[in-house]
């Protein structure tokens, strides 16, 4: 009588039911020719036992839940008030049908899981289901592109347009003429497609960015194990643990996903890889024409984005310690090195010497790196604080998860997934960057964190694997639960109105050249449009003695720094909802200053009212004659 199928790697002393290799985990040095994968599809090996009706039950059930989620989810969007978000944006308003929906999504994603013999396809519809409920629902909700930043690089594309490359007069933009790979692409792609504005696909970024991180993702963990239950766990809590919300449009979504294919492609090249090798025989190196693919890849990320070159560079260095891949990591380090050196002395240099000495100071402060991100919450608005301790809750389970996973599965010490996970530690205590560092470090260590988490709740071959898959539900419940707090959490200041994005182009289209534009935050959707053509200010982020004027006489604080202005160069002072709503989430200013300042404005002398249509005003100024 048949024994079930074993590969033939754990042969090697592994006693029965060990469970610190699973059934198809790859050692390093193993050659993977002879590997049977497991089975994705829904033809049964001859020694599976047959289904029992449970089995049969639960395999519709799983298929039925899928579409059942999906209609839920979209009858949810048919009525959600977003004029009535407060303190934690889209959870205060969300239906409790789109919770429903959540819940059982989650839970067909288990059954699934639990069913080796389901065909893979279903697990893909359950992960892309996962990244339209969670990316694609502010994009459905919206009348207006999400996210302030999101404008801003779109007013960069624009300028970059007009001006054939460089902006000149780019003032606190010029950092983009410096990585400018993200926006000239863009670029490319208007002029060849004829398109206006990149403002159309934009708000698709989110799910699109996702979408396409799947691949990478999956390679990835393929890569490390043949056991399906873990590949898909690891995508299932990647997403639903990625709360940071760098996949907007910008630089960072686009130099993560060329990092990931990178960190991809070189697991897959290892010969102890659980996917089959093309040429068994071939000792661990990249074959040349893929070795400059990749270095394409690298220099796409030079040009795009400051920080993920040394966040590659920082993962290949550490990659490069285990003799098994250093042959692959070695050539992909000095890639990124010469081609970061090089850039950041040529193209980048402006922007470089300027700050070196920022950068040589932070170098010295690495316990100051690490707390920047740890922001002070006593004057932020409840939900916020609340908000941020669930941030920093999941992010924290998420370390402790994936270090006792370590532990416990003693065989992922040898995927160099746990290099990958601690590569971003260095830069943490490095530099803050702009207090935004300790963000970016749990971006980029998420990928290999979520499989060792993966690795200690989905342990290979349980005996009962349906009632322990299903175990596992409360736990994904609260990774998902925990991950609205954090990407959701602050819509108030995320959506715009089409009100507010009418007022911004009535300044862009009135101010003349050299004019002044005042904001209390950036917090102003297309207002950056022509931005070399205009001097900007943002009240909130002057020093502390100017925003203590600002908040003692808010007309004295503004005057300030229009003073001056002429008919031919005059100041405008916009003032809006969103900006509004900031205030009153960060506690950067008082709440009333915006009342306080727009009633000092509409009676003083040099101010008149030119624009105003409930969700934004806005106020031109012109210095009276002596």
């Amino acid at each position: 009588m048949s024994g079930p199928h074993r590969p033939a790697h754990t042969s090697g002393g592994a006693p029965t039911g060990d469970t610190d290799t699973p059934n198809g985990a790859a050692r390093p040095g193993d050659t993977t020719g002879t590997q049977a994968p497991e089975t994705s599809g829904t033809r049964t090996r001859p020694d599976a036992p047959a289904r029992t009706r449970s089995d049969v039950v639960r395999v519709w059930a799983a298929r039925l839940v899928l579409p059942l989620s999906i209609a839920l989810w979209l009858l949810s969007l048919r009525s959600v008030p977003i004029d009535r978000m407060r303190d934690l944006g889209l959870l205060q308003v969300m239906p409790p049908l789109f919770w429903v929906a959540t819940a059982l999504l989650t839970l067909g994603f288990c059954l699934t899981l639990s069913d080796r013999r389901t065909h893979g396809a279903w697990l893909t519809g359950y992960v892309l289901a996962l990244i339209a409920l969670i990316h694609a629902t502010p994009t459905l909700l919206y009348p207006t592109l999400r996210y302030s930043w999101a404008w801003k690089h779109l007013a960069v594309i624009d300028a970059m347009i007009r001006h054939g490359g460089d902006v000149p007069n780019a003032d606190k933009f010029s950092v983009y003429n410096d990585w400018p790979g993200f926006f000239q692409l863009h670029a490319l792609f208007l002029r060849t497609t004829g398109l206006d504005s990149a403002v159309g696909y934009a708000s698709w970024t989110p799910p699109i960015a996702n979408v396409l991180l799947l691949a990478p993702l999956l390679l990835l963990y393929r890569s490390v194990t043949r056991d399906r239950r873990l590949v898909w766990g690891a995508v299932w809590i990647f997403y639903s643990c990625s709360w940071v919300g760098q996949d907007y449009f910008a630089p960072q979504s686009f130099a993560f996903l060329l990092f990931m294919t990178v960190v991809a492609l070189l697991f897959r090249q290892l010969r102890s890889s659980a996917l089959p090798r093309p040429d068994p025989r071939r000792r661990d190196g990249w074959p040349p024409g893929l070795l400059v693919a990749v270095v394409v890849i690298v220099a796409a990320i030079v040009v795009s984005h400051p920080l993920t070159p040394l966040m590659l560079i920082s993962a290949m260095a550490l990659l490069s310690l285990p003799r098994r891949s250093r042959r692959l990591a070695l050539p992909v380090l000095i890639a990124a090195v010469v081609l970061t050196a090089a850039w950041d002395a040529t193209v980048a240099r402006s922007y470089i010497s300027v700050n070196i000495s920022n950068l040589i100071d932070s170098l010295t402060q690495p316990d100051k790196n690490v707390s920047s991100g740890l922001a002070a919450l006593g004057d932020a608005a409840p939900g916020q604080i609340l908000l941020s301790w669930v941030d920093r809750g999941l992010s924290a389970a998420v370390a402790l998860l994936a270090i006792a996973g370590l532990l416990v599965r003693r065989w992922t010490r040898r995927t160099g997934l746990p290099l990958l996970a601690a590569a971003p530690l260095p830069l943490l205590a490095v530099n803050a960057y702009g207090g935004e560092m300790l963000f970016r470090a749990y971006l980029f260590s998420l990928p290999a964190a979520a499989f060792l988490v993966a690795a200690l709740v989905l342990p290979p071959n349980p005996r009962r694997r349906v009632p322990y898959t299903l175990a596992v539900y409360p736990l994904l419940i609260v990774m998902i639960g925990a991950l609205f707090f954090g990407y959701y959490g602050k819509e108030i200041v995320n959506q715009y109105t089409l009100k507010e994005v009418a007022a911004a182009r009535y300044v862009i289209e009135h101010a003349p050249p050299g004019s002044t534009i005042v904001t209390l935050t950036a917090d102003v959707p297309d207002l950056d449009l022509d931005y070399e053509k205009h001097r900007r200010v943002q009240l909130a982020y002057q020093d502390p003695d100017d925003q203590r004027l600002l908040v003692r006489d808010p007309l004295e604080g503004v005057t300030g720094f229009v003073y001056g202005a002429t008919t031919e160069r005059p100041a405008y002072v916009v003032l809006t909802r969103a900006q509004e709503k900031n205030l009153y989430l960060t506690g950067a200013l008082p709440a009333d200053v915006p009342g306080r300042l727009e009633s000092a404005l509409s009676g003083a002398e040099g101010f008149t009212r030119v624009y105003d249509n409930g969700d934004a005003v806005v106020y031109r100024y012109v210095t009276p004659p002596p």
